[in-house]
């Protein structure tokens, strides 16, 4: 595996978890491509905007985003990561906690960094 791409990706990772963390829009703008399309641990789509926009409003506040586990796997200039995630945080003003799954494709974009296209968000049943 190239270490520096490699590097790249978990760099990138953990700017886009401090990002979250304090709904940092500026970041996760950059981090996201502008096409992006996610599927919730609900099923639902989710875009670019509606992400940005629940942080922005503070319909989504994170208080704790803990990896356990994180899996890199590199093809060409896309990254797949795998990664678990403890969350602790409201959504909507409601407690929003549990054991979660992320599925992430990064991939470079058209300026030379890397941004997530796309990502799939599944909860860990306890």
């Amino acid at each position: 595996m190239n270490k520096t791409v490699e590097t790249q990706i978990i760099e990138a990772e953990e700017r886009l978890r401090l990002a979250m963390l304090a709904s940092d829009v500026s970041v996760l703008d950059e981090l996201l491509a502008p096409d992006l399309i996610a599927t919730s641990h609900l099923g639902e789509i989710i875009t670019k905007q509606d992400d940005l926009a629940a942080h922005q409003s503070g319909l989504i506040k994170i208080h704790e985003l803990n990896p356990s586990e994180q899996q890199i796997r590199l093809y060409g200039e896309v990254a797949i990561v795998l990664v678990r995630m403890q969350i602790s945080g409201l959504y909507d003003g409601n407690p929003a906690n549990g054991d979660f799954r992320f599925t992430r494709v990064w991939a470079i974009s058209p300026n030379g960094t890397w941004q997530i296209v796309t990502a799939h968000i599944g909860m860990v049943a306890q």
